[in-house]
């Protein structure tokens, strides 16, 4: 199935190129990024073992988005799917942030133009035992949080 995307419970083929994104201070309500709310969802993630504080992020932003559809996008929405705003709001524990690979976490949303607002948040919870095999330096289970603003 390469080439093929799924975004809000629609299914299509991936863009003809790559969207970039901006990273803006987390004290920012990205407010001016966009004019027109369409919805707001939260997810959560985790990396149970390994660490991975960008691991933790797309599986926060997947949640976030893969229970939703807008069938109505082309309609409402200036320029279709390509007309989407994103603002992303992801809640790292400052421990893991420095490690937190934006450009991974960005292939999550393969369509619209994505602003993430990085937070020090989330949470590091003890998994209670160190795999070797599964790349653990300790026994942090690393959580993050992500609110996923759709718009135009």
């Amino acid at each position: 199935m390469s080439g093929i995307f799924y975004l809000l419970g629609l299914r299509f083929p991936k863009a003809a190129e790559e969207k970039s994104f901006e990273v803006v201070d987390g004290s920012s309500s990205g407010a001016k990024f966009m004019s027109n709310v369409l919805f707001v969802e939260c997810g959560f993630g985790n990396d149970s073992h390994g660490q991975s504080a960008t691991k933790a992020a797309v599986r926060a932003c997947r949640n976030a988005i893969e229970f939703n559809s807008i069938p109505s996008v082309e309609k409402i929405v200036p320029g279709g799917f390509d007309g989407l705003k994103l603002s992303v709001i992801i809640a790292v524990p400052p421990k893991y942030k420095e490690g937190l690979d934006l450009n991974e976490v960005k292939q999550v949303f393969p369509y619209g133009r994505v602003q993430f607002i990085l937070q020090d948040g989330g949470m590091v919870a003890p998994s209670g035992v160190i795999i070797n095999k599964l790349e653990d330096k300790n026994d942090d289970m690393v959580v993050v949080c992500a609110s996923v603003t759709v718009g135009y």
